[in-house]
């Protein structure tokens, strides 16, 4: 069993919840009545109901949830995204799992864990873009640093267009750690960096893997590169260097994918 420890107190990681947090957009909040998420309350814009609006109305009504109708200066207030669309919903922060949740998981589909490491990426977008695309590709589950890094908030679940509800989010304190825990569960660990020995296409990432992609800026830090089995780039020939994180693990993400059907 996985424990995540601090490398200062020693403490365990078992505060997976922030208390109350807001969910916006239409996608997102459809997605989490759908999969049964804890909605206190459901706020939408006073006005015409058609489309998703009616449809949220509807399945709020089915699983018994309170919607009340506000003027959409109210939603504006208290919008964090500026485009809530006319619904905002009143949640339960979203549940962070464990490691070792994410390998049941995989054991659980009897399929080899396929997971993502994402060292310090910090821009909200890009998480919620990652979390959509790991949902499309079968990812089991991604892993988090609780420091420096952008965590599952209202910002998220909208940029994931709902797939939040359906990629569990491991939050640990030292990511080395957990990549050494990995190891000893035979899962193999993929960096991925410019400087790195081959190409991804180049490389086999079929059986059990994690992908570490490293943050929008410096990319991985070094004691995380350090720790991977390998490093793997992705070619490029243009003038800028690097990509932006969420097409980088896009492209990773896929490849496993492709060889996993191949």
């Amino acid at each position: 069993m996985y424990k995540d420890f601090d490398d200062t107190n020693m403490k365990t990681n078992s505060d997976t919840f922030e208390g109350n947090d807001t969910l916006e957009g239409r996608n997102p909040v459809i997605e989490a009545i759908r999969s049964g998420r804890n909605i206190n309350k459901i706020l939408i814009a006073r006005g015409k109901k058609e489309g998703a609006i009616k449809q949220i109305i509807a399945l709020a009504k089915e699983k018994g949830i309170v919607v009340q109708e506000v003027d959409r200066a109210k939603l504006d207030s208290i919008s964090i995204t500026g485009a809530h669309q006319g619904v905002i919903a009143y949640v339960s922060v979203k549940e962070y799992v464990d490691v070792d949740d994410i390998l049941e998981i995989a054991a659980s589909r009897r399929e080899d864990p396929f997971i993502l490491i994402l060292d310090e990426i910090t821009d909200t977008q890009n998480l919620g873009a990652i979390l959509r695309t790991a949902d499309a590709t079968g990812v089991h589950g991604i892993i988090i640093p609780k420091r420096r890094a952008a965590g599952l908030t209202a910002a998220v679940a909208k940029a994931s267009a709902g797939a939040v509800e359906y990629v569990p989010v491991a939050r640990v304190t030292n990511i080395t750690q957990t990549i050494e825990y990995l190891k000893t569960r035979n899962i193999w660990v993929v960096g991925t960096d410019s400087r790195g020995d081959k190409s991804y296409l180049e490389s086999d990432l079929k059986g059990p893997i994690a992908i570490v992609i490293g943050s929008e800026g410096k990319g991985m830090g070094r004691l995380v590169a350090e720790s991977c089995d390998f490093v793997v780039n992705i070619p490029m020939k243009g003038h800028v260097n690097s990509l932006n994180s969420s097409v980088a693990a896009a492209l990773m993400m896929y490849e496993v994918l492709r060889q996993r059907k191949g």
